[in-house]
């Protein structure tokens, strides 16, 4: 469920763990389509890099920042990410049953809501749409959108989603300050990332709910309580923790390495 808000991660966890477990992590993996995930989140990455160029670059960042946009958005890096951080939550038992309902029926068409939900809405016409949608049945005592306010605070997703924006921001302003392309202490940029928070929360509940209730309309009411029912278990909350402990990493890694881009092509441009 992880918000737009991203270059190295550690491979050390994942190399150390027992065959069969690293087999079985490596299913789960499959199970969810992380593959898939990452590629959704790269071409959200560079469309967003369009308008870094656009408000930042004046432009003219050209083929090149191109290239380095794409580098920063390796998928492969995306998905090892999560996995490690899947790894660090989930084994023995727990690693059982998230496989066992990833790969059932409803977990696999679950996987493929998600997923085409996340492609769907980053259509800007689809995005106002979904989020009319939430606005309107927020004001009513909407049986479904209920359902999905106790899935997201199982979860705690708003504020783990306001987590994640905040710290790639940060990031992303230490990776400018350190190509020089900002003259800013931490401390400033931290005052300045934290000072957004309440927008933040608010554009993140928006969108978040939009998205949940256009992913998951096909789904009966019976299919989804069986899903918030998972979500509450040791394995669904693990699996939780997992992806968004793995997707916050690889958003704070990549928004530092756009800062850096970036400043590098503003002083390349001064030169």
């Amino acid at each position: 469920m992880m918000r737009r808000a991203f270059l190295l991660w550690p491979l050390l966890l994942a190399l150390a763990l027992p065959a069969h477990a690293d087999a079985r992590l490596s299913v789960l993996v499959d199970v969810l389509h992380l593959d898939e995930v990452a590629l959704i989140l790269r071409d959200e990455g560079l469309d967003s890099a369009e308008d870094l160029n656009t408000d930042m670059l004046n432009g003219q960042g050209g083929a090149g920042w191109q290239l380095q946009v794409e580098a920063i958005y390796d998928p492969a890096r995306i998905v090892e990410a999560v996995r490690e951080a899947l790894g660090q939550e989930l084994e023995g038992e727990a690693l059982e049953q998230a496989i066992d309902f990833f790969a059932s029926d409803l977990g696999g068409q679950i996987v493929a809501l998600e997923n085409s939900a996340r492609v769907a809405i980053q259509a800007p016409d689809v995005e106002a749409a979904a989020r009319l949608r939430f606005a309107e049945l927020s004001e009513t005592a909407d049986p479904r959108l209920e359902m999905l306010r106790r899935f997201v605070a199982d979860g705690d997703m708003v504020e783990r989603n306001v987590a994640t924006a905040l710290n790639s921001n940060f990031q992303f302003m230490r990776g400018l300050a350190d190509g020089n392309g900002l003259d800013m202490t931490e401390d400033e940029m931290l005052a300045d990332v934290t000072g957004e928070a309440e927008v933040i929360r608010e554009d993140t509940e928006g969108w978040l709910f939009g998205y949940l209730l256009m992913a998951y309309s096909p789904l009966t009411d019976e299919q989804l309580q069986a899903y918030i029912d998972f979500g509450t278990t040791p394995a669904g909350q693990a699996v939780n923790r997992g992806l968004f402990d793995g997707f916050g990493a690889a958003y704070e890694d990549i928004s530092y390495a756009l800062g850096r881009a970036v400043a590098l092509n503003m002083t390349a441009q001064d030169l």
